[in-house]
């Protein structure tokens, strides 16, 4: 020592690892019952524990044992909110950090947890019951999260029941929910499925499952989006039903359907949410299927984005060349119809499944179909127009895949090829295109149940080669070319106003482009600005009314069919 008394200087030294050596040995301690100063009843059950350790680790042992309540000064304590062997988990966690979470005790312990405020623990109930979802459970877990007041496991198990309602209504659980938690679910816009007679189906199967509920069949149905059914369906299930024909208020929501039907233009005087469309946005990934590359040559590349990651990954390549493709979903499966090789036009169908991660031959169509397009609708394709090598076609097919049958339609009335066809309500509608000789405004829509094809308002602007895609009960048109200028412009029409109005431009011009609806957005991808093929995409938000640009694909030249198949 040099003897300089005022010398400051020091070292701090810290063991990183004190904490992790300590609690194993009070563990220890505790298993041989040293220095315990609390023992926990449950029942018949008494746990021995210190009071200090779970005060460190369990925040409602913190709040008891410091704030001077009773309990911070006995040295038994009843437990009565909790399950014995969730709470000997809870205590073991709080000398090791770590808890078993299985099937058999994930509600316990989620209980315990919620009670002892140990949040982490609880969140992580939470998940592994999310991982567990099915459509037999999954309205029980809602209501077990509702009652421990767990928004995220609320969250979630509300968007598994609006993405999975046709199944989750064939479970016991549904047939058991009451009155209010059956006009909760059925009322709500985002439930995912194929039309509004799927809804009526689950209602009157809800009703008929115990005869005291008849009373409530007028409210129940009040609830079910009876305009939105087809006439056909109103009058051969619906109007005949015996429940309904002995109901005088059911038979008035049934004549307020079928005013809509024969009245049209009432429709938008019906001031109710009944004449208002579910809208379902599930997170989907996003299919770019077939297409060009950046020299125009055609590929049967696939590849695949990821709207959460904000990435585009390679998929698994179709078997054939395919530009000008149609593509659709339906079933849960991806179709690609038709499109151009680089040498002639195609007939020949693909089908992705994406469980087996594979493309399959389908049945062909009746004719060979280029810059077509092709609409999904109550588990049904159609496939309108497009360009057969010769000339341009009026004609449209429908396909069936649980039967896989082809069957001709009533053909448009306008010979469309590089036109836009989208679903909306119970119509497919054509937009646009051109026959050979003029580029159209118009539009039509087909009406699958009288098989005809009505003339509706035009667009703005003369398009062809657009995209088309439905958002929120509204049918967006996008981009193309106009026999002038290749067109950035967007439009969208409202069907119950009958009007088109314009909305936000892109950021770039676009035709040949890809457009479809994901997560309440539109995504427009690739297309051709005139100059060059594109390879980049941007997202229309109608809530802002504006387009921002998201990550470009990695293969494709542009000029690709898009489908969105939902994330598992």
């Amino acid at each position: 020592m040099d003897g300089n008394e005022n010398d400051d200087r020091y070292i701090l030294f810290k063991q990183e690892d004190l904490f992790t050596e300590c609690f194993p040995v009070m563990r220890e301690i505790r298993r041989q019952g040293k220095l315990c100063d609390v023992t926990l009843k449950v029942d018949d059950h008494s746990f021995s524990a210190h009071r200090i350790v779970l005060s460190a680790t369990i925040p409602y042992f913190y709040a008891m044992f410091t704030n001077n309540m009773a309990e911070s000064r006995i040295k038994e304590i009843t437990m009565k909110e909790i399950e014995p062997q969730a709470l000997e988990s809870l205590i073991n966690f709080a000398y090791t950090g770590t808890v078993k979470i299985d099937s058999n005790n994930v509600q316990g312990l989620m209980l315990g947890a919620s009670f002892l405020q140990l949040n982490k623990v609880r969140d992580a109930c939470a998940e592994f019951l999310i991982s567990k979802f099915t459509a037999y459970n999954v309205l029980g877990i809602r209501y077990f999260a509702d009652s421990l007041s767990c928004a995220n496991l609320v969250w979630a198990a509300d968007k598994y029941i609006n993405q999975y309602f046709s199944l989750v209504a064939e479970s016991d659980e549904f047939l058991s929910l009451n009155f209010e938690e059956l006009i909760d679910l059925v009322r709500r816009d985002e439930l995912n499925v194929p039309s509004e007679e799927r809804i009526f189906q689950a209602v009157l199967q809800w009703v008929k499952h115990d005869s005291s509920r008849t009373p409530l069949l007028p409210n129940c149905l009040s609830k079910v989006r009876l305009p939105l059914l087809s006439p056909q369906f109103l009058a051969d299930h619906v109007a005949s039903e015996e429940l309904i024909k002995t109901s005088h208020q059911c038979r008035d929501l049934v004549d307020e359907a079928k005013d809509c039907h024969l009245m049209p233009e009432r429709k938008a005087l019906v001031q109710s949410y009944r004449t208002r469309q579910r809208h379902y946005s599930a997170i989907g990934y996003i299919y770019a299927v077939g297409g060009l590359t950046k020299s125009g040559e055609s590929v049967s590349t696939c590849e695949i984005y990821n709207p959460l990651k904000k990435e585009w990954t390679m998929g698994e390549s179709m078997s054939t060349l395919r530009s000008r493709v149609g593509v659709a979903v339906t079933g849960g499966k991806l179709y690609a119809f038709g499109g151009f090789n680089g040498t002639e036009r195609l007939s020949t169908v693909e089908i992705y499944d994406r469980k087996q991660r594979k493309w399959t031959q389908g049945r062909s169509m009746l004719c060979k179909r280029s810059a077509v397009g092709v609409a999904a609708l109550n588990d049904l394709v159609y496939v309108c127009g497009g360009y057969d090598g010769v000339t341009s076609l009026n004609t449209v097919e429908c396909y069936n895949p649980k039967s896989d049958t082809w069957t001709t339609v009533a053909p448009m009335m306008k010979y469309r090829s590089a036109g836009g066809v989208a679903p909306l309500g119970q119509y497919i509608y054509a937009l646009g295109g051109h026959d050979g000789l003029s580029i159209f405004d118009s539009v039509e829509r087909y009406d699958p149940a009288s098989n005809t094809w009505t003339k509706i308002k035009p667009m703005l602007n003369r398009r062809c080669r657009l995209g088309v895609a439905t958002l929120n009960n509204k049918l967006y048109a996008c981009g193309g070319y106009d026999g002038n200028t290749f067109l950035s412009s967007v439009e969208v029409y409202d069907p119950t106003k009958d009007t088109w109005k314009p909305v936000s431009s892109m950021n770039v011009k676009r035709s040949r482009v890809a457009l479809c609806a994901n997560m309440g957005k539109l995504w427009a991808i690739g297309g051709y600005n005139g100059e060059s093929n594109l390879m980049s995409m941007e997202i229309y938000c109608p809530e802002t009314d504006t387009w921002t640009f998201d990550a470009p694909m990695c293969a494709h030249g542009g000029g690709v069919g898009v489908g969105v198949l939902p994330m598992p």
